[in-house]
């Protein structure tokens, strides 16, 4: 059987390395973007459908694998792969573009790590932290804030749907997004916002019925809308040191089933506040690697609340690339060369979107974020993550991101007719 090289030297990786995309969200593009820019690597993509505002950039080689969301099937994929790769003298350096596949690399590391170089967060650290009830313990032994909580166990058929001490409206969602990939039942969205108890037992009953065993989260309801989130996306070193941190005041969020929480315009920001509070949870849990925190504002208390941890880049992970930081490249020098990153002081001084500007107009609400966003559409400055200015991708991946961009209009129209709460 073929292995990784060993000994890799900086000189020789961009004549050497090969990236391993696994997932083809946002994330993926910014990826091959980062990889491009730092070693003019052409990374392969695996995905388990064709999407075309990614498939048809020519800076990938982008691979339809059936099945691959069943975890023999992606590791089956990567073995043969792995040894494809290593016979042909390559550096085989796999990434992950959501929780599914983060953890199941995460699970088989030590086998992957046969054929692959992987900053993939290790498996004892990332089920502590993606799960809920884990995540909200370790907030409290280092004074993070986070909502009221409350787990409903989905693996008991008798358990009621408990919400004595809320107040409604309320949100539930599931404690462990990755065993929420398999559930499949009528009305599945990402978070649920539930207005009455009659509501929330029926989401709980469909997850008892489905294959879902974890719990359901109930939590209270944080006021204000989509401009009271934050974003917050780090690297941390072998000793659980943050070497960049790069936080994003959200303007507004996608409100469709299936993507509900997903950012579609984000100014940069200095918080010294929530990094500090990212530091401190990343420092506590020994976490080592990329990941991403979302926080909310909440003027009742005065404070930022905690929501979760992903560990792993997020899906709008092109605004660390506007920061100023090459994510990939960070990752391989500490992977591959075992080189300890330097602390990186990103800028602020960007704005990401998702969604034409007349979405933008309509739906957020008046304030300085607001008429910051709308000005960098008029000054040419705000940045597309499917749009790499510059990049000189083919005519076809150009066109099939200006359907994906344009479409969000009949999108918001649709899921978010009366726009954003201030």
């Amino acid at each position: 059987m073929a292995s990784r090289p060993e000994n890799v030297t900086e000189r020789d990786l961009a004549s050497v390395i090969q990236p391993v995309i696994l997932g083809a969200d946002y994330s993926a593009y910014a990826y091959v973007r980062a990889f491009r820019e730092a070693y003019g690597a052409r990374p392969i993509i695996c995905a388990s459908f064709d999407v075309k505002s990614i498939s048809r950039t020519r800076f990938a080689d982008y691979r339809v694998v059936e099945g691959i969301d069943e975890p023999e099937v992606l590791l089956a994929t990567l073995r043969e792969m792995g040894e494809e790769l290593c016979e042909a003298g390559s550096v085989p350096f796999l990434v992950t573009c959501g929780d599914f596949y983060a953890r199941i690399v995460s699970q088989h590391k030590a086998e992957l790590e046969r054929w692959f170089y992987t900053p993939v967060v290790d498996f004892a650290v990332l089920d502590l932290v993606t799960q809920k009830e884990n995540f909200y313990r370790v907030c409290d032994e280092v004074g993070v804030a986070y909502p009221r909580t409350r787990f409903l166990d989905c693996s008991d058929p008798s358990a009621e749907a408990d919400d004595s001490g809320f107040t409604y409206p309320l949100v539930a969602k599931p404690s462990n997004s990755a065993a929420y990939h398999y559930a499949e039942f009528e009305g599945k969205k990402k978070v649920f916002y539930v207005d009455e108890p009659a509501e929330l037992r029926r989401i709980f009953d469909a997850l008892k019925r489905s294959c879902y065993d974890e719990s359901l989260i109930v939590q209270e309801y944080v006021g204000g809308g989509d401009s009271h989130m934050h974003a917050v996306y780090l690297y941390a070193d072998e000793h659980s040191d943050v070497s960049f941190c790069v936080c994003g005041h959200v303007g507004l969020e996608d409100h469709a089933p299936g993507a509900i929480g997903n950012a579609v315009a984000m100014a940069g920001e200095k918080n010294p506040e929530l990094e500090a509070a990212a530091a401190r949870f990343v420092k506590r849990v020994g976490y080592h690697g990329m990941g991403t925190f979302d926080a909310k504002w909440d003027a009742r208390s005065g404070e930022y609340k905690f929501l979760e941890m992903n560990a792993r880049p997020g899906r709008s992970s092109w605004i660390v690339l506007l920061a100023g930081v090459n994510f990939a490249q960070v990752q391989v020098e500490d992977a591959v060369l075992g080189r300890t990153p330097e602390r990186v002081e990103a800028s602020a001084d960007w704005v990401y979107v998702a969604v034409p500007r007349r979405v933008i107009e309509r739906c957020m609400p008046a304030g300085a974020l607001k008429d910051r966003i709308l000005a960098a559409y008029r000054n040419g400055t705000a940045s597309f993550a499917l749009s790499w200015r510059g990049g000189r991708d083919s005519l076809a991946q150009r066109l099939w991101a200006s359907v994906n961009f344009y479409h969000q209009v009949s999108k918001f129209k649709r899921y978010l007719p009366k726009g954003d709460q201030a």
